[in-house]
């Protein structure tokens, strides 16, 4: 992709998943990667090699460079240290990509309250936090720059019995709007994109019992969920200077999901 070689990104969550493939991809563009991790060291060392792997194959010194940042974007205070371990280590950075995420399941009435808290303070509140410190670096250093959101096909799709995630991905959706607008004219994009069905860890509970998988698949219009890597580079085209001239924008990347799979067939007159 035009425009990511030599630039350095911030991957939050970027452990497993989503984020450990876009980690791997944005290396393999030629960015160096700051992959972030809330608990475990041992799976971030793993995203931190198949990224140099994919970035540098057997070159000992390629140009691209990694740090591992542990930090959990719930707590202000862990974003501070992030960030300021990052600018520490490359000086500046150009690319946030704001991936971490939990999910739980509760009937909508049964939610505990620090269940809400704590789903929000991740998904929303830690999303806008790393975007807020993010733009007041570029702002500082006079620099453009992109931001890019991993949101959920719930942003616009209900679900019952995860209201704590419907409610956070669809309050992404209006962060992104409202960062874009507010400050596209200091040359700082922010995208999002929004995931359907994806095999990655945190879908483990269908992903690993082939039944509930093609359940899950009878309802996408392409009949299979996405693959991380498919997310992945829909993060570096957005990152990229092929996407130059676009912000404020959610790419759906659900195999037509969100195309109300259900009237494929025709059943009202």
């Amino acid at each position: 992709m035009k425009g990511l070689a030599g630039k350095t990104a911030l991957i939050t969550g970027a452990s497993s998943g989503i984020g450990q493939a876009i980690a791997i991809r944005l290396a393999q563009e030629g960015c160096n990667v700051a992959i972030n991790y809330r608990k475990s060291v041992e799976e971030a060392e793993k995203t931190e090699e198949m990224a140099m792997q994919k970035a540098c194959g057997q070159v000992e010194d390629c140009g691209v460079k990694s740090l591992l940042v542990q930090g959990d974007v719930s707590q202000e205070q862990d974003i501070l240290e992030m960030m300021n371990a990052v600018v520490d280590k490359f000086g500046s950075f150009d690319i946030l990509i704001n991936n971490a995420g939990i999910q739980t399941e509760y009937p909508s009435h049964e939610i505990p309250t620090e269940e809400f808290d704590r789903v929000l303070s991740t998904n929303l509140r830690g999303a806008f936090l790393c975007a807020r410190e993010t733009i007041k670096h570029f702002l500082s250093q006079n620099r453009s720059g992109s931001i890019i959101n991993v949101s959920s096909v719930h942003e616009v799709i209900p679900r019952p019995s995860y209201l704590t995630y419907s409610i956070s991905k669809g309050g992404m959706g209006n962060l992104t709007k409202t960062l874009a607008l507010e400050y596209a004219d200091r040359g700082i994009r922010v995208n999002a994109i929004a995931p359907g069905a994806t095999i990655t860890p945190i879908n483990e509970a269908w992903t690993n019992d082939p039944e509930q998988q093609a359940i899950v698949s009878s309802h996408i219009p392409m009949n299979r969920p996405g693959t991380a890597e498919e997310m992945a580079a829909a993060v570096a085209f957005l990152a990229s200077d092929e996407a130059a001239y676009m912000t404020g924008q959610t790419l759906f990347i659900d195999g037509g999901l969100t195309l109300y799979a259900d009237f494929r067939e025709a059943w009202s007159a």
